[in-house]
């Protein structure tokens, strides 16, 4: 008869054996397990300073170029003249007419009747810009299929219908862009100088011609009413011829620049705020950050604060450190804008001092640059292939692994000393088994002996 669960046939409760025996060979893997929450935990952390890094990196770098301080603010004062900024523009003061806005060319054919057709074989020449295109139509043709192989055709032309109420129509070809270069002409018969079909000679209504203004009194002209880069970095586009010059003003953009001078501060300053949670030590609560003494975390922090508190001693103009211009660095490290007011006066009065001031080129020992080229250069340095992030966390990937085999190996032990004692206690069982049958036999051979006797 085979044991069906082991335990049996020696009387021993062994599942509970063996589960305890288990249970504590497996007892390493709480330490193992916490250490490797602290790890994975170590590593989101060091992934958020990463993505802050890169963001304080970004907004610095906005302050090193040239247009981070060369914006413009542009303002029209008529409607008809719109202006906007494509690219870096100079200050200034247009005075801006407008003689004649851009135009299609549109010609149109005489009447004639609805559907009538075209009575003979022939060729429309259509010839724009130099180059022509010759519509070959057939006696079958109306002003309908014609337009439709106009349209067809590849030409610089839309051909449409004009019905009146009378049962006439027009075919109507207007040129697909505006401008002087857009002028066509219609032609007819092989050569081009054959005649009309009866009633179709073709009269413009409209002529191409380019939209005409003048800046400063100096014209200029375009195919479009677009005027890209006559100004360079500016767009003027025009809607209505004018009776009178429209004043258009560029002036400096200190807002755009107030807000790029915010985005770093703000930038460093969630980067500051994730680096002191996570080193910090409360000593009532005895709660420590997750990189609390970690040195290569505080070693970046204090050197990104000592970045914000440096002196740009290559800058020219007057201003050497964000102290100058109403910014202030606390005792933990945060950063704000302590005197707005100072700060606008800058702007508005010293622009390109303020512009040295952060984005100053280093010498050639790396100091005296400006606080945003310091900050750039530091945050490049941060983010390299083979910076102080990536090795921190390339370290904390190896601990990972590390951690994870030595879990392995744990639960490999457990599992393969579970094997060994459940067949060890499956042995012990079935020879218990086969001692109980011969004693249960033997006990019955004396019976039978003694009753043998009576």
């Amino acid at each position: 008869m085979g044991i069906s669960s082991i335990g049996i046939g020696s009387g021993l409760k062994v599942s509970d054996i063996i589960s305890q025996m288990v249970a504590l060979e497996k007892k390493p893997l709480e330490g193992l397990q916490t250490k490797a929450e602290t790890i994975q935990t170590k590593l989101s952390t060091y992934a958020q300073i990463k993505s802050l890094t890169s963001t304080l990196n970004d907004a610095a770098g906005k302050l090193t170029r040239d247009s981070g301080w060369n914006g413009v603010n542009a303002s029209s004062s008529n409607s008809a003249v719109a202006i906007s900024i494509t690219g870096i523009a100079s200050k200034g003061t247009f005075d801006i007419g407008v003689s004649q806005l851009s135009q299609a060319q549109t010609s149109v054919s005489a009447a004639r009747t609805i559907d009538q057709k075209m009575g003979a074989d022939g060729i429309l020449k259509l010839t724009q810009d130099g180059k022509s295109v010759d519509i070959k139509y057939t006696a079958e043709d109306t002003l309908t299929t014609l337009a439709a192989k106009i349209n067809d055709g590849g030409t610089g032309v839309t051909a449409t219908l004009l019905r009146d109420a009378s049962g006439k129509e027009q075919l109507m070809l207007r040129s697909k862009e505006t401008g002087d270069a857009a002028a066509f002409t219609v032609t007819w018969g092989e050569d081009g100088q054959g005649a009309a079909p009866v009633d179709m000679g073709f009269s413009m209504t409209k002529a191409a011609q380019n939209a005409k203004i003048s800046v400063n009194g100096v014209e200029q002209q375009s195919a479009t009413d677009s005027f890209a880069d006559i100004l360079p970095g500016v767009k003027i586009t025009v809607s209505a011829v004018t009776t009178s010059d429209s004043r258009v003003s560029l002036t400096q953009d200190t807002d755009g620049m107030k807000k790029n001078i915010q985005a770093f501060v703000d930038a460093y300053n969630a980067l500051n705020s994730l680096l002191s949670d996570s080193t910090k030590y409360d000593s009532e609560s005895k709660a420590a950050g997750i990189l609390q003494a970690d040195s290569a975390t505080i070693s970046l922090q204090n050197s990104m604060r000592n970045v914000m508190r440096g002196v740009a001693s290559n800058a020219t103009g007057g201003l050497k450190m964000l102290s100058d211009i109403g910014l202030k660095v606390a005792s933990d490290g945060s950063m704000s804008i302590a005197d707005s007011a100072k700060l606008d006066k800058a702007l508005a009065s010293s622009p390109d001092a303020m512009k040295s001031l952060f984005a100053a080129t280093s010498s050639s020992d790396g100091s005296g640059g400006g606080i945003a080229t310091t900050m750039k250069k530091y945050t490049d340095q941060l983010l390299s292939y083979d910076g102080a992030l990536n090795n921190k966390t390339d370290s904390l990937e190896s601990l990972k692994k590390s951690n994870l085999a030595d879990q392995d190996k744990v639960n490999n032990r457990a599992a393969t000393l579970e094997k060994r004692m459940t067949a060890q206690y499956t042995a012990l069982d079935t020879k218990m088994a086969s001692l109980t049958a011969l004693s249960t036999y033997m006990e019955q051979q004396v019976a039978a002996w003694n009753k043998s006797k009576d």
